[in-house]
């Protein structure tokens, strides 16, 4: 008789997804160390908000009246926290690639590590390092008159909607970054997100647009952050008539975007890391 062979012993659910956050925070703190060696790339993500406050500020407000009234910056700065919340997925696509080009990648994937540690450790540190990009461009707005009329609780209900979806978008680098494993193709899909943003209601009103693009610039997910953000704000606000339906109930849009980008992009990103490398 052969004696029964028996199984290996399974690790329990528990267990691995403990493993598979020990792994995660070490990779986040690998990028944010990696910040710290390179802190010009650092100084150059915190100046751009600031730039972008003045520049759109006093460039577009000599020229845009806002339609219904009020202060052109307070109406601009919930589109320009929307433009550098979607801008963010480009910078996650780049960091992907240059890791996945100069061979990052395979080395992770010699150690022993969880599998699913390399995308949560990308897309956690994009996480943290969006927040003093927030805090920068709120200060900025702030010297230049923007305020959140309507107190601390909504401000901060702003605030986490935007770093909701920051954290599902870069998934969607991530994956991008996976895909594209080169990181002159990733610098050179950068230009495609700016059509993206600035085709919304972030600079101004949808209702002069023709009525094709402002079928698509409502329902543009850049548009619906930015109207979310500026009735939690309680800045001005383009009159609402025959709005589409993430327009007129944006803070929804924005959960129901975050939860479909996250649903689809998360096993998708790890799977698409595992099989590359077999």
């Amino acid at each position: 008789m052969t004696a029964p062979t028996l199984a290996a012993p399974r690790t329990p659910l528990a267990g691995r997804l403990r493993w598979a956050l020990a792994d995660g925070l070490a990779l986040v703190g690998r990028e944010l160390g990696r910040l710290r060696r390179q802190p010009g790339e650092l100084i150059a993500s915190l100046i751009f908000p600031a730039v972008m406050v003045v520049l759109f500020g006093y460039v577009f407000g000599s020229a845009i009246k806002v339609p219904g009234g009020g202060n052109y910056r307070e109406y601009l700065m919930p589109g320009l926290f929307a433009m550098v919340t979607f801008t963010s997925v480009m910078a996650v696509t780049l960091r992907v690639a240059t890791d996945a080009s100069r061979g990052v990648m395979d080395r992770f994937r010699s150690m022993p590590m969880a599998r699913s540690a390399v995308p949560f450790g990308q897309t956690g540190a994009n996480l943290v390092s969006g927040l003093p990009l927030l805090a920068v461009m709120a200060v900025a707005g702030l010297l230049v008159g923007w305020r959140a009329h309507r107190g601390f609780v909504p401000a901060a209900e702003a605030f986490l909607l935007l770093t909701l979806i920051r954290y599902a978008l870069s998934w969607v680098g991530c994956y991008l970054g996976l895909v594209v494993r080169d990181e002159q193709t990733a610098d050179q899909l950068i230009p495609l997100v700016f059509p993206v943003t600035m085709l919304s209601n972030s600079f101004v009103p949808t209702g002069g647009m023709p009525a094709a693009l402002r079928v698509i610039a409502d329902w543009n997910p850049v548009s619906a952050l930015t109207a979310a953000c500026r009735a939690l704000f309680g800045n001005p606000a383009a009159p609402a008539r025959d709005v589409a339906w993430p327009t007129a109930h944006p803070v929804a849009a924005v959960l129901l975007w975050s939860v479909v980008l996250l649903a689809v992009f998360v096993p998708l990103t790890v799977r698409t890391y595992e099989r590359r490398g077999r």
